[in-house]
């Protein structure tokens, strides 16, 4: 079912419509088949027009068996259209999601315009002509049939399809798929056209765009592309050391695939390997980066630590999941913000940025390069799985209109200081390995500030324990004003990070409509904080936070700017609805 949503989604973002998804599947590599907690699920929404969220409800759901109708049946509107796959609906299958009778059969689906359809069998008929296959091979063949009807009924091309299965399977043992999978999806579009089985079809018309050069792009693939128009816009070589894991396993896979744009991918033994591989890369001279989710990271943080200490540029990556420990793998979270503020021993300052959408993950990325780079500091990335794995259209930056990343090693030997620092930044000067008359001590130990010399001294601790923290206070200029949409007072600010923008911004759009005094604030910078947001949170009467956690920012919001922050929280592996946040508001008006 991801392969069928991922196709339709790319389908319609080729055709010009504006789109979000929300891919849903269990942790387990082969679930078990037909129960509940087995189901995998891709939701799409599309649209003429401008849209930010996959959608509280759907209007088709396409059911192969009886498991993925009960799970998802609560998500579909009334009159809504339902694809059936009569033969997923076998006395075994009705038991393992836990009905009693066939809701085939019943009244269970009266609120709905039904669609009963043998798909295993229409398949496989319509596959006859390939005898080298099975007929197990032939009956997997059945998402495509379905995914075939689908197009029909949304006037979806097919081109976009047939091309990526005649890609996909073109390798050694796998061509003979090539040719049944196109029969499949041909079959299906044909099917239902000459049926006449839907009594109406419907056309969405593509979405004002602006201007540009588009692909369908999900979060993981955003932050390997903002890595590397980092590398390129800076000169320097990309290096990325992983372990894998779920949900950002991804970004190791696609950075491996670019080693024509001088990026070096290494899978280490386990994360701590990872963690210390990306340290020497940036001792090294290379922009650095490594990626987990939250586990992982807990791995990495003493020697994120050393990173801190050593003020060496590096990015981590943090794709979240749930937790704690194995958790929920596959479902999304935003649970580890304190983990990236304050998740390390010592006074360990550090810069934390979260991405807001798939799209945006590009500039999060290029923005968190620039400044380890500028500042001479590691920078964490907070993304989570709902962006890493979700997609939208993001149209292609012009090269020429990134920001400069302007890089320096030093190589006077003249008054060199390993810790002296720059005026503006108070960034220490970057010498790499092998330049004569720079050689320095690094590691672990405090340094004596300038020298970089091994020191106990009290003093001098104190001293540099405020250097790198006014370091990274200072990238507070890089921050511009926090936008507020909506008026600039009111009733209700509704102020988010992370993952919970599109839900935001559609529930505060709708109740701007209605005629309330609602606005809207997200926040890219977590740690340094924009320098605006306590007079800007100060100017409403309320200000609700939604997340998927306990209250972590808001609880770092009440403590800073002592203002009586609204928590709205979500525990459940799945991102928030519209109307969720929509009526959470409500309540406070």
């Amino acid at each position: 079912m991801q392969v069928s949503g991922d196709q339709f989604a790319s389908a319609s973002a080729l055709f010009g419509n504006d789109l979000s998804t929300l891919p849903d599947f269990p942790a387990e590599i082969r679930a078990p088949a037909g129960t509940l907690a087995g189901i995998s699920s891709f939701q799409v929404r599309f649209s003429s027009e401008d849209i930010h969220t996959p959608g509280d409800d759907v209007d088709v759901l396409v059911a192969m068996n009886p498991a993925a109708l009960k799970v998802s049946l609560p998500l579909v509107r009334a009159n809504g259209i339902i694809l059936v796959n009569t033969a997923g609906f076998s006395a075994k299958n009705l038991r393992l999601a836990d009905y009693d009778t066939n809701p085939l059969d019943d009244n269970t689906l009266d609120r709905y315009q039904v669609f009963k359809v043998d798909l295993v069998a229409l398949t496989k008929s319509a596959l006859e002509e390939f005898t080298d296959l099975s007929a197990r091979e032939a009956e997997r063949a059945k998402n495509m049939f379905a995914l075939g009807m689908v197009f029909w009924l949304f006037h979806r091309p097919l081109e976009p399809t047939i091309e990526w299965i005649s890609a996909y399977f073109d390798r050694p043992g796998r061509e003979k798929f090539i040719e049944p999978n196109i029969a499949a999806l041909k079959s299906g579009y044909v099917y239902a056209e000459a049926t006449e089985l839907f009594a109406t079809s419907y056309e969405v018309k593509p979405a004002p765009l602006r201007p540009g050069t588009y692909r369908n792009i999900n979060g993981n693939s955003g932050l390997v592309m903002g890595l590397i128009a980092a590398s390129k816009k800076s000169g320097l070589p990309l290096f990325f050391a992983g372990y894998p894991i779920t949900p950002a396993s991804q970004i190791l896979h696609e950075l491996s695939q670019y080693r024509h744009c001088r990026v070096r991918t290494v899978q280490c033994e386990d994360e701590i390997a990872a963690m210390g591989a990306t340290i020497g890369a940036a001792y090294g001279g290379s922009l650095s980066v490594t990626a987990s989710s939250g586990p992982g990271i807990a791995l990495k943080q003493e020697a994120l630590s050393l990173a801190i200490s050593m003020e060496l540029p590096l990015v981590v990556c943090n794709v979240q999941r749930g937790g704690p420990s194995t958790g929920l793998p596959t479902k999304t979270e935003q649970s580890d913000l304190f983990q990236a503020i304050y998740g390390r021993h010592g006074e360990s300052p550090i810069p934390v940025l979260a991405t807001s959408r798939p799209g945006d993950c590009f500039d999060v990325a290029f923005m968190a390069a620039r400044i380890a780079l500028k500042y001479m500091t590691p920078v964490i990335v907070l993304s989570d799985g709902y962006l890493g794995n979700g997609t939208e259209p993001w149209r292609i930056p012009n090269a020429d209109d990134l920001e400069p990343i302007p890089v320096s090693f030093h190589t006077e030997v003249e008054g060199f200081e390993a810790f002296g620092r720059d005026p503006e930044t108070l960034a220490r000067p970057w010498a790499v390995p092998g330049t004569p008359g720079l050689e320095h001590r690094v590691g672990g130990l405090e340094k004596e500030d300038g020298s970089g010399n091994v020191s106990y001294d009290p003093i001098n601790h104190e001293v540099m324990t405020h250097h790198r923290a006014n370091k990274v206070a200072r990238v507070t200029t890089e921050i511009p004003p926090t936008e507020v949409h909506g008026p600039d007072e009111g009733d209700v600010l509704i102020l988010g990070w992370g993952g919970t923008y599109g839900s935001i911004r559609a529930a505060t759009e709708r109740l701007i409509a209605d005629g309330h005094s609602v606005s809207r604030a997200h926040i890219r910078w977590l740690s340094p904080l924009p320098s605006d947001l306590g007079d800007i949170m100060k100017r409403f009467k309320r200000v609700l936070l939604p997340e998927l956690n306990l209250g972590q920012l808001s609880t770092f919001l009440r403590a800073k700017y002592l203002v009586d922050v609204q928590s709205l929280n979500k525990m459940q592996g799945k991102p928030f609805t519209s109307g969720e946040i929509e009526d959470a508001a409500r309540d406070l008006l």
